[in-house]
């Protein structure tokens, strides 16, 4: 998921929360949970992009529930290969800016929580050389 509220970090690409699950949840559930977690955290945010694994009732969920506009980043009927869509782009960024680390470039964590403290380890190595260039 991307999100956009007023901080230029969601907008950046860079990730706003982390949640790690088995893989017995569903897209949805963990969606309905971690937005819930980032209202609470972050309540400026209003705008969450996704994409099509997190349709249906969370959609209205967020809507009617947490107030924030979840909008659906789907791809077109008529598209075929490789077809660039809007804002998915900065989660598929994201991602690959993780796979520089060598420990997310397989999954060898066997607890959730490992996984997640990962992620954030490198995405804090990420924001902080975004931030070292931004200084000069």
């Amino acid at each position: 998921m991307a999100a956009r509220g007023t901080s230029s970090w969601a907008l950046s690409g860079c990730c706003w929360g982390v949640m790690v699950t088995a893989a017995s949840v569903t897209d949805r559930d963990a969606g309905q949970t971690l937005l819930a977690r980032r209202r609470k955290r972050h309540w400026r945010i209003s705008l969450v992009w996704a994409d099509g694994g997190y349709s249906g009732r969370l959609v209205h969920l967020a809507r009617d529930v947490l107030r924030i506009a979840l909008t659906v980043v789907k791809r077109g009927d008529v598209a075929t290969g490789f077809v660039v869509l809007p804002k998915r782009w900065l989660v598929e960024r994201t991602f690959a800016w993780l796979m520089h680390s060598r420990r997310l470039a397989r999954d060898y964590e066997t607890r959730t929580d490992t996984s997640e403290t990962m992620i954030r380890w490198s995405m804090s190595m990420v924001m902080s050389r975004w931030l070292a260039r931004r200084a000069r």
